[in-house]
């Protein structure tokens, strides 16, 4: 007599988070190179420059710093699996990412100020500020992108 046990099950349901250098290449987790990498440029660029504004560019240091930092947590989490032990771990992603798209988004205006006042003085300086504007811009935008990517995926 024959079991009536259903057959195996012969495919699966994929994973959330594809695993080795398929990450790297799967929105939104693509994402995390693009925010690492520039946030680390406008980190550097305010840390080579002589500061005019103590206050400003502080909070454009601490802001890229604990960010690049945590992203880079966030990553490495990724690539070993740690993420697998909490349920939650999409929400606490998304909560991440736009918080941190909208203090970096304060950072930026603050280094776009800080590089409209440095006009006026050292040239050299001026054309740094000017860089790590840009830079603060195009990572705000990633963050944004990535923190609506992770909601709506």
């Amino acid at each position: 007599m024959a079991s009536r046990d259903p057959p195996p099950s012969t495919s699966h349901a994929p994973p959330d988070v594809p695993t080795g250098f398929a990450l790297f290449l799967t929105i939104p987790y693509a994402f995390f190179l693009p925010e690492l990498i520039l946030g680390c440029w406008v980190w550097i660029l305010v840390a080579s420059i002589h500061v005019a504004n103590p206050l400003l560019q502080g909070w454009v240091m601490y802001v890229s710093l604990t960010s690049f930092f945590i992203s880079l947590m966030f990553l490495l989490s990724y690539l070993f699996g740690f993420y697998k032990r909490y349920e939650s771990w999409k929400v606490l992603d998304s909560l991440y990412h736009g918080t941190t798209g909208i203090l970096y988004m304060s950072a930026a205006v603050l280094q776009a100020h800080a590089t409209i006042v440095s006009e006026t003085q050292d040239l050299r300086n001026y054309y740094i500020n000017t860089t790590a504007s840009f830079f603060a811009f195009i990572t705000t935008l990633f963050y944004v992108l990535h923190a609506f990517s992770i909601y709506y995926h």
